[in-house]
């Protein structure tokens, strides 16, 4: 009886001890795929810099991931005025950044003037630039503060998802982190290494401080085929973004170590090249400014094919410019576009042309042929411009596929303009539609198939000026999804993208890793990282 006792005894301190170390969470490990640029979480502009600001950076308010509902951080309320242009915080108090400075509205405060300080060249500041002028803040209460901008931001409080805020009094500056971990070594080319940072303010429902982990090491690896093979030898715990090749090769022999969580909000599209003074023949330009011609390529390509084929069915074919993984802005009356060749060849038709031993003339006589410029190297857009390449010709387009490096492909999208046609992709960090001013104001660089337009040069692109600055100017959701949803319909009515798939979420994730949330909005693996641990196996060896 004593031995028994003796056993069961030994058998709870086992078990206790593991529940300690699966708690305490060891350290994380995944590769950034390339350089931080900064430290600086105002200055953020790349994904390795981003992934930094995540994982240390306290927002006032953070967009969760998975519900893409705003939620209380710092801030445990907030009220924006009716005329949408000042945000008021009531802010969480007994708060210390990482070095044990308090946190008080005065940090908020310095965060905000910074960030919009013009010399300082902010692109999460851009984000609230609404209109010309100053913002003001005052500081009411040590947690109370209220930021005016010179006009309405739409979606004023999401904004601040982006925004870590600094200590204005700590001697180390933006090294003090209110995030879950901070930044505890860095060697250039090499890694980061973060450490769980000791006054951070969130517990469990238990009462466990969080986070569970006790660091997380991001090793700077820009090689796809090194990071999965340091995956599969049990290296890095997880892989965040992952194409559709390397996951079918883990999941072949390791199926439980993969995740797909469905379409992600980025889209693969291509469009024609519209610019008036653009060096290509007259005719094509015609061709390519008619709405029936872009309507008529749009019908005439497989997505169904492209999404199984070329992404090995880790792909949704597109609907239009919102994917249906945003939940708060897609337009749910939006149609696929249907592959139709009889339908194509009749709106084809329309404008006079016409087939003649299979090939495809305008009204003047010319054989329709035209180029698709893509980045050379991406296998997935060489491999979609290749599909639509025979698609078209079906109804008697000859297409030509121009693979080039990024740098070139760039000069002639925005410089020379010395291209027919593109296909891309677009990256969609941010559900709200003021993300994509740049794309569908006429006005904006990125208004890819005729950018930087003096006036709209159409009817159509006019009313998404309208609409765009609309929602943009209102504080009122409903106001604001009803435009949105008039500029989808519209976009999808004169196709001036072609969106072809949207690509599913990839990650992979080892199974000594817990508590993870795959989800489609980025950080797709981590986002709940404070929650996450490593099992006890996992925890001890690296301890």
């Amino acid at each position: 009886m004593i031995r028994r006792n003796v056993l069961l005894r030994i058998a709870c301190v086992v078990f206790l001890a593991a529940t300690a170390l699966a708690q305490t969470g060891g350290e994380l490990r995944f590769c950034l795929r390339s350089e931080p640029k900064t430290f600086n979480p105002l200055l953020v502009a790349d994904d390795a810099s981003e992934t930094i600001r995540y994982l240390t950076g306290g927002v006032l308010i953070r967009v969760n991931r998975l519900s893409q509902v705003a939620e209380p951080e710092l801030a445990t309320d907030w009220k924006i005025s009716k005329d949408g242009r000042s945000i008021t915080f009531t802010l969480r108090e007994h708060v210390f950044f990482s070095d044990g400075t308090p946190f008080t509205a005065e940090d908020v405060a310095s965060t905000v003037r910074q960030m919009m300080d013009p010399n300082l060249h902010s692109a999460t500041g851009d984000a609230f630039r609404s209109g010309s002028g100053s913002v003001a803040v005052q500081v009411l209460a040590p947690n109370r503060i209220t930021v005016t901008f010179p006009a309405a931001v739409a979606g004023l409080d999401r904004q601040f998802d982006q925004v870590a805020i600094l200590s204005a009094k700590s001697p180390k500056k933006e090294m003090a982190a209110l995030g879950p971990f901070y930044v505890a070594d860095y060697k250039a080319g090499s890694y980061v290494l973060l450490k769980k940072n000791p006054n951070y303010w969130k517990s469990d429902k238990d009462g466990k401080k969080l986070p569970y982990l006790d660091g997380v090491r991001l090793d700077i690896q820009s090689n796809r085929d090194i990071e999965t093979l340091r995956f599969r030898r049990g290296e890095i715990d997880l892989i965040n973004s992952i194409d559709a090749e390397y996951y079918d090769r883990i999941s072949e022999t390791s199926p439980s170590l993969v995740r797909d969580a469905g379409p992600s909000l980025d889209s693969e599209q291509m469009w024609f090249n519209q610019v008036a003074k653009a060096p290509l023949p007259a005719y094509k330009v015609q061709w390519f400014r008619s709405q029936n011609f872009r309507r008529a390529v749009s019908e005439a390509i497989n997505r169904d094919d492209l999404a199984r084929v070329a992404f090995s069915s880790h792909a949704k074919p597109a609907l239009g410019p919102v994917s249906p993984a945003n939940r708060l802005w897609f337009d749910n009356n939006l149609k696929p576009t249907p592959y139709d060749t009889t339908a194509s060849l009749r709106r084809l038709q329309q404008d006079g042309f016409r087939l003649d031993k299979n090939v495809l003339r305008d009204k003047e006589g010319h054989e329709v042929e035209f180029s698709i410029i893509t980045n050379a190297g991406n296998k997935y857009r060489e491999r979609m411009a290749t599909m639509i390449q025979q698609d078209l010709g079906k109804i008697g387009i000859k297409v030509n596929v121009l693979t080039l490096d990024f740098p070139s492909m760039i000069e002639r999208m925005t410089q020379s303009f010395n291209y027919e046609a593109a296909l891309l992709g677009l990256a969609n960090v941010d559900v709200d539609p003021n993300a994509q001013m740049t794309v569908w104001m006429s006005s904006g660089d990125n208004h890819q198939w005729n950018p930087q337009e003096k006036t709209p040069e159409t009817p159509w692109e006019a009313e998404i000026d309208r609409l765009m600055q609309q929602q943009a100017s209102s504080v009122d959701f409903k106001v604001r999804k009803a435009a949105f949803d008039k500029v989808q319909e519209i976009v999808a009515d004169q196709a001036p993208f072609i969106y072809l798939v949207n690509k599913n979420a990839l990650m992979a994730i080892s199974n000594s890793v817990q508590g993870e949330v795959p989800v489609v909005l980025r950080p797709q693996s981590y986002w709940n990282v404070e929650r996450m641990s490593l099992n006890a196996e996992t925890a001890k060896a690296r301890q």
